[in-house]
């Protein structure tokens, strides 16, 4: 079976290499690994949701799908007071947040190797980011926001990157049968910026 950035144990020969970047204005240092997602430069729908998202201070934030860390990395930069967790199936993406946090200073995250949500369960959050991943298919995708709902405080918001041609439509249709107020808040080469309201 060929491994994607979503199996759980990527068996992929490591290939490690250092990502050095500026996001929101703060350079940071990211390493990454083969087996991981975008482990070349930070994926631009990544970047096109980190120059956008609005992480208020003291929030507390989920990070879906967190891959070697950028965006999670980023939001606990913007919300110091705040604390950050930071999923994902991936063990191997798991391990490089953990180092890429500790390695750029930033304390105020968890990271946890996770099944779409399941290692949450019971948690509620501020404000929950992702980057979804689009080649799991969409009803990993669906669940993912029927998830990220049920753990979103009242008024919490669901930021999304995708890219119009990748499901935008279907993904916009699917959170506005959800959710009391969807809006596209961002656009770029094509990828789409979605922040979901409670």
């Amino acid at each position: 079976m060929s491994q994607h950035y979503y199996s759980q144990q990527p068996d992929a020969r490591h290939d490690r290499r250092t990502i050095d970047t500026v996001l929101r204005g703060k350079s940071l240092r990211f390493t990454s690994d083969s087996g991981v997602f975008s482990k070349g430069d930070i994926d631009y729908g990544s970047r096109v949701l980190i120059e956008t998202m609005d992480i208020p201070d003291g929030t507390s934030v989920l990070d879906v799908g967190c891959g070697y860390g950028p965006i999670g990395i980023s939001a606990a930069y913007l919300a110091p007071k705040g604390h950050i967790t930071m999923i994902d199936i991936n063990s191997r993406a798991v391990e490089l947040a953990r180092e890429n946090a500790r390695n750029n200073g930033i304390t105020n995250v968890t990271v946890l190797e996770s099944d779409v949500l399941s290692a949450v369960k019971g948690r509620k959050f501020d404000v929950i980011l992702t980057n979804p991943p689009i080649r799991a298919g969409k009803t990993v995708v669906h669940q993912i926001f029927e998830q990220a709902y049920e753990h979103l405080n009242e008024g919490g918001t669901l930021w999304v990157v995708i890219q119009k041609k990748q499901g935008a439509p279907s993904a916009v249709a699917k959170l506005e049968s959800m959710f009391e107020d969807v809006e596209e808040v961002g656009k770029d080469k094509g990828y789409r910026i979605i922040k979901a309201q409670k």
